[in-house]
């Protein structure tokens, strides 16, 4: 067996190494600072913020109760006002919900100015945010009109600049109160109470029948002209037909004048006795009964025999 008083001294100085050891592994643990993606550390002495670790990776720092640590998320986040009856323009309600997309930025004065505002408690600062875009939905719905927020026809929306305009009042506020910076602010659910919705619908009605009136009148007003144009034409056509009738018509007893007269010049009493002849034939029908002279023209071609044929006159 090893004699107690040599092994003595080299077994206090493995306890005394093992003891430094693991004294410096406590140091080191509690001088370390691990900061992750997303996130800022926060360094306080005695509860006041000393340092900002925004960076990831491996820091350093005193050992408690020299100084602490406080972890603060960056990462963004989203918060919903819920429904808020406002008033627009023109004196209608409208009831909006509004969502905020936000986040604590990457700066050491804002992420200090974050743990005095809401003591690094993101469910209060999603709060006071609700809170600040209640309000900023009441200023911005004043600046526009019902018909800008509901409306059948795109061109008339304004949904963008609402949009725009409430991001930038929210922003500039939160900003400077908390150290919040909003990323983005819109419109969630839009609705209509029910005595807006009534209104909207008979706005509505209203509209389409001004509309439907508008078209109404523009058809009357094209078909009148067309049936206007139409009897005009018909009109022209018709008197046009008319003096071509008559022009056919004097061309026409022109040439039966011409060939009458040709034929009474070759035989004058051929020529009375066939146009006697023809009266009697328009005159006289089956039921008809006449008592006249016999020798009474042109009844006398009956009666009297037929004169002898005059010489043709010369040319």
């Amino acid at each position: 067996m090893s004699d107690p008083e040599t092994i003595s001294p080299l077994g206090t100085a493995l306890r005394f190494l093992l003891a430094a050891v693991v004294v410096a592994a406590a140091v080191l643990a509690g001088t370390a600072v691990m900061v992750g993606a997303g996130e800022a550390v926060v360094v306080t002495q005695f509860g006041a913020p000393v340092r900002v670790l925004t960076e990831p990776g491996l820091a350093w720092k005193l050992p408690a109760p020299l100084q602490g640590t406080t972890t603060v998320d960056l990462r963004l986040r989203t918060s919903s006002t819920g429904l808020q009856d406002v008033g627009t323009r023109d004196g209608l309600r409208v009831l909006l919900q509004a969502y905020v997309a936000w986040q604590v930025p990457a700066e050491p004065d804002r992420i200090r100015q974050f743990l005095r505002a809401v003591r690094n408690d993101p469910d209060e600062a999603a709060r006071q945010l609700r809170s600040f875009v209640g309000s900023a939905l009441q200023v911005t719905a004043s600046s526009f009109d019902f018909a800008e927020l509901v409306n059948t026809d795109p061109a008339r929306l304004r949904l963008a600049e609402f949009e725009r305009r409430l991001q930038a009042q929210v922003a500039a506020q939160v900003l400077q109160t908390y150290g919040i910076q909003v990323r983005q602010a819109g419109i969630e659910t839009l609705s209509l109470p029910d005595a807006s919705l009534t209104a909207t619908v008979a706005r509505m009605r209203s509209e389409r029948e001004t509309v439907a009136a508008e078209r109404t009148a523009e058809g009357l007003r094209a078909a009148a002209e067309v049936r206007s144009n139409a009897e005009r034409d018909g009109r022209i056509t018709v008197a046009r037909a008319r003096t071509e009738a008559a022009e056919i018509d004097a061309q026409a007893r022109r040439e039966a004048a011409e060939i009458q007269t040709r034929a009474y010049l070759s035989d004058p009493l051929l020529y009375n006795l066939l146009r006697s002849l023809d009266t009697l034939v328009q005159t006289v029908g089956p039921s008809t009964r006449l008592v006249l002279r016999t020798n009474s023209a042109p009844f006398s071609v009956l009666v009297e025999p037929p004169a002898e044929t005059p010489p043709a006159p010369h040319p």
